[in-house]
């Protein structure tokens, strides 16, 4: 009976050890998906504001970045409202609004990073 209980025992400690082993492959491949997700969001930024730059005369990869953000933003909101119990969404409007909401968005990008860097 001891024997049985040991081999037993030994038995659910490999099966624990392969539970915790597929876990952290699995933790690390799904690290290596997001990763690659981030490369490609950057590579088609980039590709992006070199395109819109080179058609678009006059424009500056700034401008261009803050369009994204702005338009980024704005999907968010459209998510928000589309998938929370909240009816309404207030979003500043008028001539400077889309500068300011850059503005805002850009600083708090900033902030974080700089928050994340102390």
């Amino acid at each position: 009976m001891r024997l049985a209980a040991n081999e037993k025992a030994e038995a659910e400690k490999i099966l624990q050890i392969k539970r915790a082993e597929g876990e952290a492959e699995a933790k690390y491949l799904s690290g290596l998906g997001i990763a690659r997700q981030r490369q490609a969001i950057v590579d088609g930024l980039r590709d992006s504001v070199l395109g819109f730059s080179v058609n678009v005369p006059g424009t500056t990869a700034k401008d261009v970045m803050d369009m994204v953000l702005v338009t980024q933003y704005f999907d968010t909101m459209k998510e928000i409202g589309a998938s929370s119990k909240s009816s309404a969404v207030f979003i500043p409007h008028g001539p400077g609004a889309v500068r300011d909401v850059a503005t805002q968005i850009r600083d708090g990008l900033l902030q974080g990073s700089f928050a994340d860097q102390s």
